[in-house]
């Protein structure tokens, strides 16, 4: 038997090394198998393409191809004509282009742009195929008319806010014309630049160049101003006409940024590359903002070097003095915020702004019963001593660890913030939506939260500014990076006092705060402990941000149990768009059902703690001691005015008379609970979705 095996054995390895040594045959034989197999289909499938067709036939239904096409397709809806005017100039034009559109057998509509609101319909204009022109008179000190401020305002910041996004305004298409004086020379049509770009940095397509119109005769490209919107207006129509026809009719040659197959795709130059506002109005602008343009134009891209450490200011301030150090904040100005003296910024908050329209307050107003639209947002310390991945400013404050700047009295910065703010509130009067007894108790300034931006408690007059506020009656809610230990023991009572808890561990911390202190740590831990020692409300301020911080649950409720807090806010992390400075991305960002597992979880290992409020708009929750659950009722709002009482009773007393949390809380409303149908939004107000938005990235 074993002879027979081994017969077999031997003969099969014979064969298989045979196999073998002649494998190279047996391969080139299965690749030209395989290449006569794949001619012989090729060659078959060509021969039923070329199968004859009457060509009669193929005439009449390729005709009828192209008639339905033309029939059925269009490619300009409407025309809206958006008007600024002070003096009705703009208007007149406006009604003179009307007329010659509606020639052309299109529709037009000649709108006053104090009666359109942007932010609910503008977006609405990139998906109906209307063109929107836009006739603008530059008013006194190159400010936009009367009837357009509003339209105005909304464009600048809504260009500047990473809420809407690069893309918000992509498919809009568009042409501009300004009215203006070249007497004027620094303010020459600057509304009608401002909304070109703007509209540009938004995505917009332009179809047709910016027209500048010069009131100055002598120097009128055309002689007059009405002649210069006569040579604008005939470029606009004869483009209105080849958009009309479709892409097929432009040979090439048109600049709809459309998708004409027979466009030309010449090379970017370094010139054409640049924003609307370096180019003169003779030259044709980019005609579109594609993703590729728009990325790399974050605050970090267009401001090179804008993180400055503040320990190497003075290596570059070569002889100057520590107290004359002025830090550059050009690019707040531009985003919006009005700086105050050497150091110190207020802007408008989107909920100020949201609930001056009754579309809802933030979860401010949902958790401690604020009231968003009489909130100041200010700071008297732009600098930060953290570089937080997921900071809102892309880091184009300073940053530093001790104080280095000239500083302002704490009179001039409430004086100059309040001013400031009402003027911003102001500018809301007779805007569409807003709301009059609204807008008049929103020139009454009743809460300031010190959380704009910095690190406020490095202001080493923080506790002046603090009582100032109180004795003018505003609430205080002060934010901290938890790096100042001693500061926070040496605060004055605080309306409520926050400790931002980013992180549990310290790998984490280091990871995602970026603080500069080498012994953050240790700070971190002692400003905890610090926080538990005060009388008066405190929070932790927890911001999830997915694959980062969301698995150290533990670690969280060993902090908690350190500081003692009253309250513990959780908050998914807010996407703040590209930087160079962060990469961080929407992937990072949990839903809202991801940050209520998180807090479940979390309240499991807190015995003392409960959910108490929802904010979903925010996707925010808040987690409250138990010892502001009364009789089963939770009591996480404020007494505003006790509270002002018993601060004034703790300062005329030199501080003797203190007062604790449990002194000054109000009962929250059924709506503002967890589990409550509104989810956290107030039902007096109505809630406003914005469109084309598939993820909630609000902040707060």
């Amino acid at each position: 038997v074993s002879e027979i095996i081994n017969s077999i054995r031997s003969t099969l390895e014979s064969y298989i090394l045979l196999v073998w040594q002649n494998r190279l045959y047996l391969y080139t034989a299965a690749a030209v198998f395989v290449g006569i197999w794949f001619s012989m289909k090729i060659a078959l499938k060509k021969k039923i393409l070329t199968t004859p067709v009457n060509p009669w036939l193929y005439k009449s239904v390729k005709q009828n191809v192209y008639s339905v096409e033309n029939v059925n397709v269009v490619h300009v809806s409407e025309v809206k004509i958006f008007y600024g005017s002070q003096t009705g100039t703009a208007k007149g034009f406006a009604n003179e282009l009307e007329e010659e559109v509606k020639t052309l057998g299109i529709a037009a509509k000649v709108i006053d742009m104090k009666d359109y609101d942007p932010d609910d319909r503008l977006a609405d204009e990139c998906s109906t195929k209307s063109i929107c022109v836009f006739l603008l008179a530059t008013y006194t000190d190159g400010q936009p008319t009367e009837n357009a401020k509003w339209f105005c305002k909304w464009l600048e910041e809504a260009s500047t806010d990473f809420r809407y996004g690069n893309n918000y305004l992509k498919g809009l298409r568009y042409a501009v014309f300004g009215l203006g004086n070249s007497v004027y020379d620094s303010h020459f049509n600057t509304v009608s630049k401002n909304v070109d770009k703007w509209l540009w940095k938004l995505s917009g397509v332009r179809v047709l160049s910016r027209g500048d119109g010069d009131c100055n005769v002598v120097k009128s490209r055309h002689g007059s101003l009405h002649s210069d919107f006569l040579v604008w207006k005939t470029k606009f129509l004869s483009r209105l006409q080849t958009m009309v026809a479709g892409p097929k009719a432009c040979r090439g040659k048109c600049k709809t940024g459309g998708s004409c197959n027979n466009r030309k795709k010449p090379q970017k130059t370094d010139d054409e590359q640049a924003a609307p506002e370096q180019l003169s109005s003779e030259e044709e602008l980019v005609e579109s903002s594609s993703e590729e343009e728009a990325a790399g134009t974050g605050p970090d891209e267009q401001h090179p070097g804008s993180v400055i450490d503040v320990e190497d200011l003075g290596n570059m301030m070569n002889g100057m003095r520590k107290a004359k150090v002025r830090p550059p904040f050009s690019t707040f100005c531009s985003t919006g915020y009005k700086l105050i003296g050497s150091h110190s910024g207020v802007k408008l908050c989107r909920w100020t702004k949201s609930m001056l329209r009754g579309r809802g307050g933030c979860y401010k107003h949902t958790f401690y019963g604020i009231e968003s639209h009489r909130c100041m947002e200010t700071t008297p310390s732009l600098a930060c001593a953290n570089k937080c991945v997921f900071c809102w400013r892309h880091h184009t404050n300073p940053v530093g660890t001790e104080w280095r700047w000239k500083m302002d009295p704490p009179e001039k910065i409430l004086l100059e913030a309040v001013e400031n703010h009402q003027n911003m509130i102001r500018q809301f009067r007779g805007v569409p939506g807003v709301r009059l007894e609204r807008y008049q108790e929103g020139l009454k300034v009743k809460h300031c939260a010190l959380s704009l931006v910095g690190e406020p408690i490095m202001y080493p007059e923080i506790n002046a500014f603090l009582c100032l506020l109180h004795s003018q009656r505003i609430s205080s809610f002060l934010v901290t990076n938890a790096q100042f230990p001693q500061e926070i023991r040496n605060l004055v009572p605080v309306t409520q006092l926050y400790v931002s808890v980013d992180a549990s561990t310290k790998d984490s911390l280091k990871k995602i705060d970026r603080p500069l202190f080498k012994d953050f740590w240790t700070r971190f831990l002692d400003s905890l402990k610090a926080l538990g020692e005060k009388r008066q409300r405190t929070v932790y301020r927890l911001t999830l941000v997915k694959a980062w911080n969301v698995d150290e649950l533990k670690s969280y409720s060993e902090l908690i149990s350190l500081g003692q807090p009253d309250f513990i806010e959780v908050k998914g992390v807010t996407y703040c768009g590209e930087s160079s400075a962060s990469s961080l991305t929407m992937a990072n960002v949990p839903w809202h059902e991801e940050v209520i597992h998180f807090v479940q979880q979390l309240v499991d290992m807190l015995p003392q703690y409960q959910i108490a409020c929802e904010h979903e708009h925010s996707n925010c929750l808040l987690i409250a001691h138990t010892k502001f659950k009364v009789d089963g009722e939770w009591w996480t709002w404020i007494d505003y005015e006790r509270f002002q009482e018993l601060v004034q009773a703790y300062e005329e007393s030199g501080g003797s008379q203190t007062f604790s949390a449990m002194d000054y809380m109000a009962k929250t409303p059924m709506w503002a609970l967890f589990g409550a149908s509104e989810r956290g939004f107030d039902p007096t107000d109505t809630r406003y979705q914005r469109r084309h938005k598939t993820k909630d990235i609000s902040g707060c």
